[in-house]
């Protein structure tokens, strides 16, 4: 199967005049020497519909929210602002050896269920949630989930995360080095297991 990349971004900036968003943006960071980066991830129906842990990190927390199943096609996402704030989404965060990790699995048309292999608990694309609420649940304070340990449920690179119904997105942001940079350009297709960037 093949990942297909739509949008990058090599750090991730916000405007000066919004102290909330800097201050957000302050908080995720744990070093000066740092930035956030970005990088959205587009899975095409035909393509592998199975996503991967891409680097050794711990899982702290996951938080769902119930929202829209609209179209992730990099036409309609173009032209619908903020559709992965809209649509059904888990958002995984942790820790990884450069600070903040997050990976965010997006629903889309037909694409209600987002499994999570080690959370048994998480059922998305349910009645009794409402949309514009969310759902937390701490991976570091419950000792039942499988592989739990201190510090949360660790991942190690390649290892399977999840699955989609169908073709949709996955978004990371995360805190690395200011001179990160990305393997990739706007639209090239990457296959599983293919490096996104360096360090």
């Amino acid at each position: 199967g093949l990942f297909v990349v739509y949008l990058f971004n090599p750090g991730f900036s916000l405007s000066s005049d919004s102290s909330s968003s800097s201050s957000f943006r302050d908080y995720l960071l744990s070093s000066p020497d740092s930035d956030l980066f970005h990088v959205v991830i587009y899975l095409a129906p035909g393509d592998y519909h199975c996503f991967h842990s891409p680097t050794d990190w711990r899982v702290e927390l996951r938080r769902h929210f119930p929202g829209s199943l609209m179209s992730v096609n990099p036409g309609v996402a173009r032209w619908i602002k903020e559709l992965f704030c809209l649509n059904e989404r888990v958002v995984l965060t942790g820790q990884w050896q450069q600070g903040f990790f997050s990976l965010t699995a997006v629903g889309a048309t037909n694409v209600g269920s987002i499994r999570i292999y080690f959370d048994q608990e998480l059922q998305t694309n349910t009645p009794r949630y409402s949309k514009g609420s969310f759902h937390d649940h701490s991976y570091i304070a419950d000792q039942t989930v499988k592989f739990a340990g201190e510090g949360g449920v660790a991942l190690q690179k390649g290892e399977s995360v999840g699955e989609f119904n169908l073709g949709s997105t996955i978004v990371l942001l995360f805190e690395a080095p200011k001179d990160f940079s990305f393997n990739l350009q706007p639209g090239q297709r990457i296959r599983v297991g293919e490096g996104l960037g360096s360090l």
